[in-house]
């Protein structure tokens, strides 16, 4: 593919009216989307518009049914994997695509180096290669290092001097910050900074809309398989964009309404845990309350959580539950006693993809549907096909295989399955990450249901509007201990990350 000035109306990528059918189901209706030279486009929509099944076809992983993609100006007919390599499009997707046993400079050399069977490997060459593209992408990596022993973000780093090594002219960036901490993700616009300099063209998908907004000259809207509207960024902002996606007024994406606390549900008394860093922790939960658990990426947040459900016990300190002390060693004398967990990695801890949803949901209360022994599925199907319906899981079905659904109604299933245990306490680990604006508003919807009867809920959220919008309290934890406690109305984003940096509150 031809260098393209970033100065030249010529796009760089265009899909033409592309439609796309799964099994009868219409999954893109006429889309058509361009990007230009030097420009970062912000692709934005609920879970299921269809963002995913347009990169795939923008990749050649899928062929669209009608309609055109156009490279530099030039129609291709049959895109594949290899002629999307070759035409300089490139993906990088939440979960990097690496050799995790080869070097950081092996890996490149998959990317910039031409396979043949009698060329002799250059090590030299092949490390000085790789500083260079490292050092265009502003990564301080060593060619040496293996990947296994790489971060989340320097993976992802990687992946981007593989694409630039591999002369990519359009870079698709899928969810690039849901594991980063703040400071990663201020390095990583740098990049993109560079990136767009450089010319390249980015098409920037996120459910964080307020990256979208700082990154993207354009921003294009998917709703069901449509696109809705392409808008130049000084055009929209956050509450615009949430309309155009859901296609309908969002009175708040956090229905918060206060609630008159009741009884202690959980106390805290000095509780420390060496092997998950937890340090003399002190804490009260009620019922009828959310406390948020805020604090920076490495606080010893989801270390607490942890340590509250048994997975690595306290060993110092005293936890009371209802008023009575606790010895919780293990997750099954946690559910006993009423504490449930939704952990952070839903696909590996909350719910076990490949299993029906009928089946994810009871799985924490098995007895509740069991005879002499025996599941009793017609038991079980009634169990799940209550919450489904309570929840608003969809496709409401309790058949399906829960890696069907979308990552909101995986989060539904995932805490649908701690609602069945009928807990007093509910511990949701950043229980909105990676879900659209609609599904986040829905379960800020049913977290607010849940204390209204009765629950007490301790959120742990990276997203300070999150715990600025849903929290009663607000508790930061520094370095395995709690830095402070602040009221509703203390808490600030000033107050939060001043106590969370280890500031004094102004």
């Amino acid at each position: 593919m031809s260098v393209v000035s970033p100065l030249s109306d010529i796009p760089l990528l265009q899909a033409v009216s592309i439609t796309k059918s799964f099994s009868g189901v219409r999954a893109l209706k006429g889309v058509s989307f361009d990007l230009m030279a030097g420009e970062v486009h912000g692709l934005v929509g609920e879970n299921g518009a269809g963002k995913s099944t347009l990169i795939r076809i923008m990749t050649g992983a899928v062929f669209p049914d009608s309609g055109s993609l156009v490279v530099g100006g030039t129609a291709v007919s049959h895109m594949d994997p290899s002629r999307s390599r070759a035409l300089g499009i490139a993906a990088i997707y939440q979960q990097p695509a690496l050799f995790p046993h080869l070097t950081v400079a092996e890996n490149i050399a998959f990317a910039v180096e031409e396979a043949s069977m009698w060329r002799p490997v250059r090590w030299r060459t092949r490390r000085q290669v790789a500083a260079q593209l490292l050092e265009r992408v502003g990564a301080s990596l060593d060619p040496d290092r293996l990947v296994e022993t790489l971060s989340m973000p320097e993976q992802q780093i990687l992946e981007i001097a593989k694409a630039v090594g591999a002369a990519a002219r359009v870079l698709i960036m899928d969810e690039p910050t849901a594991s980063l901490s703040e400071r990663e993700v201020e390095r990583l616009y740098g990049i993109i900074g560079r990136l767009r300099q450089d010319g390249l063209g980015i098409i920037y998908i996120s459910h964080r809309l307020e990256e979208v907004l700082t990154l993207a000259d354009r921003v294009t809207v998917l709703r069901d398989g449509e696109s809705i509207a392409t808008r130049q960024r000084d055009e929209v902002d956050q509450k615009a964009l949430i309309q155009l996606m859901i296609g309908r007024e969002l009175s708040a994406i956090f229905p918060k309404r206060m609630v008159t606390a009741g009884d202690v549900a959980l106390e805290l008394r000095g509780v420390s845990c060496r092997a998950g860093g937890v340090n003399n922790v002190s804490l009260t939960l009620r019922r009828g309350e959310i406390c948020g658990l805020a604090g920076l990426v490495g606080s010893g947040r989801t270390e607490l959580a942890r340590t509250l459900f048994g997975v690595t016990p306290a060993d110092a300190g005293d936890i009371l539950v209802n008023g009575m002390r606790a010895q919780i060693t293990s997750p099954a004398e946690a559910i006993a006693l009423g504490l449930e967990y939704v952990p952070e990695d839903r696909r590996r801890h909350g719910v076990v993809p490949e299993m029906a949803v009928a089946e994810n949901v009871t799985m924490a209360s098995l007895p509740s549907v069991a005879r002499m022994g025996l599941i009793a599925r017609d038991d079980e199907r009634a169990v799940a096909a209550r919450y489904v319906q309570d929840l608003g899981v969809r496709p409401a079905s309790v058949d399906a295989s829960v890696e069907s659904l979308s990552g909101g109604n995986q989060q539904k299933v995932a805490l649908a399955r701690a609602l069945a245990a009928n807990p007093s306490v509910l511990i949701l680990d950043e229980p909105t990450q990676g879900v659209d604006v609609g599904s986040k508003s829905e379960i800020h919807g049913l977290m607010q249901a849940l204390v209204e009867r009765g629950l007490a809920i301790l959120m742990i959220s990276s997203e300070l509007p999150e715990i600025l919008g849903m929290s009663d309290r607000v508790a930061i934890m520094r370095g395995g201990t709690l830095a402070g406690v602040l009221s509703r109305e203390e808490a600030t984003q000033e107050s939060v990350l001043a106590l969370a940096l280890g500031h004094p509150i102004q």
